[in-house]
């Protein structure tokens, strides 16, 4: 099968029906692997951003005793977390992230009403979660792991990625990673399961610091995922690892991600 000139979450739906070899031309698979670079910094960005805010709220005395939840949202090229409180009605503090997302820009300690366009997004959030709660999509945690779900407005739909994140040391968690795509009511119109499993991946074997990371695609996943990424950017400067692979049967290839360059490379396997 070839694919010539297909958008990221095109091939999402198209590779999702068929496995089996593919034919991608080396431009056309560069095309793809930029537009998946893109789609990991903006996951990083909402995820990195949650974990600072929901630590500064955590060490705050009197955010910690009211702290209910969190939200994350763009705006005008910023990243605002709010912390919520028990109720999920208010938001009793906001942190303002812009191109750094290790330091808020601006942090509001401060209780106030969700606007109207935080309780749209709030609202349509809550009600995609809850349709995940159906059976057919198996959802799993295993023990000492926990599912991230990052929301984000998508062509007047919502698209909302799950990634696996641990409170487990030495070990940096692939997999058990999706992407679900819903109407503006939070209606589930179309899903997919990256991975097939989780990937715990550990960074020492045999008392020795691992210096590279592969695992292998399914040919419904032949490319190198945002959520891969992402979760590298996030744990990989914690152990200081430079970079990981995905090898692709599908098409043959190779794909290495470097953190500290921020490039993908690929090696293709010898062609005929």
């Amino acid at each position: 099968m070839r694919f010539i000139g297909t958008t990221f979450f095109s091939l999402i739906f198209l590779f999702s029906s068929f496995a089996q070899k593919i034919e991608i031309s080396e431009s056309d698979l560069q095309m793809q692997l930029d537009s998946i670079l893109k789609e990991a910094h903006l996951l990083y960005s909402y995820e990195k951003s949650a974990w600072i805010a929901t630590d500064l709220a955590r060490e705050n005395k009197d955010l910690r005793s009211r702290f209910g939840g969190f939200f994350t949202y763009e705006n005008r090229d910023q990243i605002i977390v709010l912390i919520l409180d028990r109720s999920y009605e208010k938001c009793v503090a906001e942190y303002r992230f812009k191109e750094r997302f290790d330091k808020p820009k601006s942090e509001i300690i401060k209780t106030r009403k969700l606007n109207k366009k935080e309780k749209t997004l709030f609202k349509a959030r809550d009600k995609l979660l809850e349709n995940l709660m159906d059976e057919k999509y198996n959802i799993g945690i295993a023990e000492g792991f926990g599912l991230n779900p990052i929301f984000i407005p998508f062509h007047k739909k919502y698209k909302l990625y799950i990634i696996t994140g641990t409170s487990l040391n030495n070990v940096i968690p692939f997999g058990n990673d999706y992407i679900f795509i819903s109407d503006k009511n939070g209606n589930v119109e179309f899903w997919h399961k990256f991975h097939s499993r989780l990937i715990a991946e550990p960074v020492e074997y045999e008392g020795n610091k691992v210096t590279k990371m592969t695992h292998s695609h399914l040919a419904t996943t032949p490319l190198i995922t945002p959520t891969d990424i992402c979760t590298f950017m996030l744990y990989a400067p914690i152990y200081d690892i430079d970079e990981f692979s995905v090898y692709s049967p599908a098409i043959g290839a190779y794909m290495t991600y470097n953190w500290k360059s921020d490039k993908i490379s690929v090696k293709w396997n010898s062609k005929e």
